[in-house]
């Protein structure tokens, strides 16, 4: 049985008619770790399938053909997975990798800060080893999911005077301790995924450290790289889902007889198969791929409120359509994560070797 009917089947079997709560949402994850679903892409040896590139797509378009929920898990399963393979140590995999395959333990990323978004080297939040323990103290924000959250990994400044890139470290924090506070930010979608984390002498253990003791930034770079490499191939097909509705709905009121509709709607296709085939190629460059999937998911936005007309600005009740969350949702894709500003610098000066403005 080839993997893309091995979990259309699975999918028929196990998809429960209703999940909404985020209780069931939680349990759909532990569901597909059961199932073995969960962290398709890991090497066998961390309890992953192993699966290629071209396997790893299926099993994310059959997951969206299905009409399962978006993932809670991501950013334990695909940013800090991947991260702690690559510069974690023995202990650090032990620990935490099979917990997160299990589904027990959920994770959140603490990069921004009020002062250091898409400037991340501007970090501010501090780390002091004090005896058995790193103290850390700051705030961190737009940090999605850290309301439901067991642990973060945390960019901290652990080299008092430090400046930009240097003496940063990588560490692991637990969520639930005093230390700790959480504030969810209420969005203009009327959710609140994003938070605000605030460090009071909150605390971590000395080995907790992923990679060396102020080489952070590297650490953190390569979490960035797997955030905007394959664990873009979910979001990619849950692109396509909202494309074929806007195509759907076009067909349905008309507006697909529309010539710029129709060009618009060709054009957005063609931009969705390119970003699917730069991932396939395995060497995509990670400032590349983010580039592409915020602007494009940005135009859907847009795209979707000319298709559906002048009631797009109306809502009926207090909830906002699945199209309209997706355009207010979709105008911050162009900032989070490193906006697209901040992109086309490291593009223009990291890989074409272009000359910084004087």
């Amino acid at each position: 049985m080839d993997i893309r009917h091995e979990i259309r089947q699975w999918l028929a079997e196990h998809l429960p008619g209703s999940i909404g709560t985020l209780d069931e949402r939680l349990q759909w994850e532990r569901t597909l770790a059961d199932g073995g679903w969960n962290c398709v892409g890991w090497p066998v040896e961390y309890g992953g399938r192993g699966l290629t590139l071209e396997q790893q797509m299926a099993v994310h378009e059959e997951y969206a053909l299905s009409g399962a929920p978006p993932r809670i898990a991501v950013v334990g399963e695909e940013l800090l997975g991947p991260t702690l393979m690559a510069f974690g140590t023995e202990a650090q995999r032990a620990r935490f990798l099979p917990r997160i395959r299990s589904g027990e333990e959920q994770w959140c990323q603490g990069y921004s800060e009020p002062g250091a978004g898409s400037d991340l080297a501007n970090v501010s939040t501090g780390a002091t080893l004090d005896g058995d323990r790193w103290l850390i103290n700051g705030q961190k924000i737009w940090t999605s999911w850290a309301h439901i959250s067991d642990w973060a990994f945390v960019l901290a400044r652990t080299t008092p005077g430090s400046h930009r890139h240097t003496g940063l470290s990588y560490l692991l924090v637990p969520m639930r301790q005093p230390g700790v506070t959480v504030r969810p930010i209420r969005q203009l979608t009327g959710t609140s995924e994003f938070n605000e984390v605030f460090f009071d002498n909150a605390t971590t253990e000395p080995d907790l450290v992923v990679g060396s003791v102020g080489d952070g930034w590297k650490v953190a770079m390569a979490t960035l790289g797997f955030e905007r490499g394959v664990a873009m191939l979910g979001h990619q097909v849950r692109f396509r889902r909202e494309l074929d509705g806007i195509i759907a709905l076009a067909r349905a009121n008309g507006t697909i007889d529309d010539p710029l509709i129709r060009d618009r709607l060709t054009r957005a296709w063609i931009g969705l198969e390119t970003m699917r085939a730069y991932t396939l190629t395995g060497d995509s460059q990670p400032s590349v791929a983010k580039l592409l999937w915020g602007s494009w998911h940005r135009g859907l936005g847009e795209l979707a409120m000319d298709v559906i007309g002048a009631s797009s600005t109306t809502v009926d009740g207090d909830a906002l359509s699945e199209w309209q969350h997706l355009y207010l949702f979709s105008r911050a894709e162009t900032i989070y994560g490193g906006s697209d500003e901040i992109q086309r610098n490291i593009i223009a000066h990291r890989h074409l070797s272009l000359p910084r403005p004087s």
